[in-house]
């Protein structure tokens, strides 16, 4: 198992993935470093974890955007589990950014 260290806001976090997986792993890193840079440009400063928060929304609703649309006659049903699924994927996420920033 190999181990990267990854600059994301300006803070350092090393992270254990598989062998092989690290410029993959590098990459995704580079991605979610340009997220917060924009967001901190966009909303100002604020603490490492809001910073991966925001950045990791942003992200999500990129990927949101371009997955395919449901059908029009998605039912209010549909759109209450997904936002069910996004209020839990941002606790998640704000937990995780939480974790790291410790």
């Amino acid at each position: 198992m190999a181990e990267v260290a990854l600059t994301i806001g300006g803070n350092e976090y090393h992270v254990a993935c598989a062998d092989g997986e690290e410029a993959h792993l590098r990459n995704m890193a580079a991605m979610i470093d340009t997220r917060v840079v924009q967001v901190e440009q966009s909303v100002g400063q604020m603490n490492a974890t809001r910073q991966l928060l925001y950045a990791s929304l942003w992200l999500a609703d990129e990927v949101n955007s371009a997955a395919p649309q449901p059908a029009a006659a998605a039912t209010t049903a549909d759109t209450a589990v997904h936002e069910a699924a996004l209020t839990r994927l941002a606790e998640r996420l704000e937990a995780l950014a939480s974790a790291l920033e410790a």
